[in-house]
């Protein structure tokens, strides 16, 4: 059953500025430059017919194109030992507009809400092992002041992923034009 998802990809230039970000740190996993994107709907695992339900549904997301930039460093959880390291959203807004329309044709096809609260965020690295304190604050510090170039976003897509022991492979299932309606099958 496929295992899926649905995110916006990063553009091949904020994927290198956010590639140069991934470094300095000792057991930490980085996510991989064609890896890089943002989580609008965790779906998990579906039977082949959700899937193709959840293809269709898609085509009905429309919103106008709006502009993104990434900004800042986090981890989750925010307090304490981190196991995930992110980059940030400078406006969210139009992200949150996007993750709700699909969120509401996702529960048209049946399925559960997500409850957990959306942050939006593009995974950098996963902590493998405990991270040195001082070398932890130091690669905050140093990257506090992140602010990526400004980009269009109009399109999202629908992934599946393959759990790796090296990491989730993601493969581009299909891709939707949120400002016409459009899909295109990969």
């Amino acid at each position: 059953m496929p295992r899926l998802f649905v995110a916006l990809a990063m553009p091949e230039t904020i994927a290198e500025e956010l590639d140069r970000l991934c470094n300095g740190l000792p057991g930490v996993r980085w996510t991989d430059l064609e890896q890089f994107h943002l989580t609008l709907r965790f779906i998990g695992e579906v039977d082949p017919s959700t899937f193709c339900e959840i293809g269709e549904a898609l085509t009905s997301v429309t919103l106008p194109p709006f502009e993104m930039r990434l900004k800042g460093i986090g981890q989750f959880p925010p307090r304490g030992m981190p196991h995930t390291l992110w980059a940030g959203v400078e406006e969210a807004e139009p992200v949150i507009r996007l993750r709700r329309r699909v969120e509401r044709v996702l529960d048209d096809v049946g399925l559960v809400p997500e409850r957990r609260k959306f942050v939006p965020h593009v995974t950098l690295g996963r902590v493998r092992e405990p991270l040195p304190e001082e070398r932890f604050g130091a690669f905050l510090a140093r990257r506090a002041l992140f602010r990526s170039s400004p980009f269009p976003v109009s399109r999202f897509g629908l992934y599946s992923s393959v759990l790796r022991p090296e990491g989730a492979e993601h493969l581009l299932e299909a891709e939707y034009d949120f400002v016409t309606g459009v899909m295109e099958r990969a």
